[in-house]
């Protein structure tokens, strides 16, 4: 087939829905189908496949925020659209922003099988509106989202059952969803791997995250100040993100010895692999592969209590659970399994032996099942096809 991918978000792989995408793209073109990517990554100008409108601009002040969290917004030209769709045997939709909306609708007015993936939460966005308490606004980006994207799609791809409970929750519907895992690789596993030198003495804590009001990293800088074992402790927060300054303003002054770095994937493997305690302390995570490789690599993982969150499911038991946004608790529980060390060995174990990591390779083929399902679906249909109306 010939699959357009629409990527409003596109570049290096710094952040969770590109690693998705890529991961999608990969697969796709290694299956035989011909991908067309359409973007906003002008430095794909030219490029065979690449069909790339202009950047969105919203002025110097919201561009350089939006520049700072690390991405870069794409806008939707109709004439590029139009011409990316042509042609093409089906279209799949990575994010319900401004090109994917006006995709979705363009495809279906073009009778195209449409499937959109859902990676955003409305806490994602109305985080850095510092509006992610106020749950009547949360439910109108989700309503928003479903009113302009996914009523057109034949499918929508769910990373886990939380996330579509969630939605079908807020807007009162039944979606034609499929719950399928983004996947931990398999180059993430649990091997023997030792600290560098001048960590060898020190507790390794390591969080993975974009610096953001919904991954509560401000709340792992506080435990780790509460800890009795603080003068020990190394916390390492791997990622980037708009809260940069503020969460290592932190941490200077809450003196907590704290490493912020974008880590390659082959380096996080390391950290993985080295740390002594994994901590997940996001209030709102639809799935959280960062959590789930950790689980693959044998870990202890912390997670918080919070409802927005799927991660608070993995816990092997309440033992390795957190009150989210609550440091006191959080440092209780980081205490516990530093002087319990022959118990966390026993509970590694049992998350190594856990059910919840699911590998990339089959979840792709999944991806592709729910290709091949929807395109036969609607394609049976299309002669008593109904266009959704505006």
């Amino acid at each position: 087939m010939i699959i357009t991918v629409v990527c409003d978000i596109l570049g290096v792989e710094n952040n969770g829905v590109a690693v998705v995408m890529l991961n999608l793209i990969r697969y796709l073109k290694s299956e035989g189908h011909t991908v067309r990517i359409l973007c906003a990554d002008q430095s794909k100008i030219g490029q065979e496949n690449y069909y790339v409108v202009p950047p969105q601009s919203f002025g110097k002040t919201l561009d350089r925020f939006v520049s700072k969290v690390g991405v870069q917004l794409a806008k939707a030209d109709k004439k590029v659209i139009v011409e990316a769709l042509t042609g093409a045997d089906f279209v799949h939709i990575i994010v319900p922003l401004g090109l994917g909306l006006a995709s979705a609708k363009i495809a279906h007015k073009m009778n195209l099988p449409v499937t959109a993936g859902f990676h955003m939460q409305a806490e994602n966005l109305t985080g850095y509106l510092k509006l992610h308490k106020i749950k009547p606004i949360n439910t109108f980006v989700y309503k928003y989202i479903y009113k302009h994207c996914y009523r057109y799609c034949d499918g929508i791809h769910y990373p886990t059952k939380f996330i579509r409970d969630t939605f079908e929750s807020r807007i009162k519907k039944q979606t034609p969803g499929y719950v399928i895992s983004n996947g931990v690789h398999s180059y993430i596993e649990k091997k023997d791997v030792d600290k560098p030198a001048e960590l060898r003495d020190k507790i390794v804590i390591l969080s993975t995250g974009r610096y953001s009001v919904e991954k509560s990293q401000d709340t792992l800088i506080k435990a780790v100040a509460h800890s009795a074992y603080k003068d020990k402790i190394k916390l390492i927060l791997a990622g980037q993100g708009p809260k940069d300054k503020k969460f290592k303003k932190l941490a200077l002054k809450t003196g907590v010895d704290t490493e912020f770095k974008f880590f390659a994937r082959d380096e996080i493997v390391n950290v993985l692999n080295y740390c002594d305690l994994y901590v997940h302390p996001a209030v709102y995570e639809l799935e959280g592969i960062a959590c789930l490789e950790s689980i693959a690599c044998g870990k202890m993982t912390i997670v918080s209590d919070s409802v927005g969150s799927a991660t608070k499911d993995f816990a092997v038991d309440e033992k390795c659970v957190f009150k989210h946004k609550n440091a006191k608790d959080l440092a209780k529980v980081i205490d516990y399994w530093i002087e319990h060390d022959d118990e966390k060995k026993a509970y590694e174990s049992r998350y190594l032996q856990s059910k919840f990591v699911y590998r990339q390779e089959e979840c792709m083929k999944l991806m592709g099942e729910m290709i091949d399902e929807v395109a036969l679906k609607h394609n049976e249909k299309r002669s008593d096809r109904v266009v959704v109306k505006e």
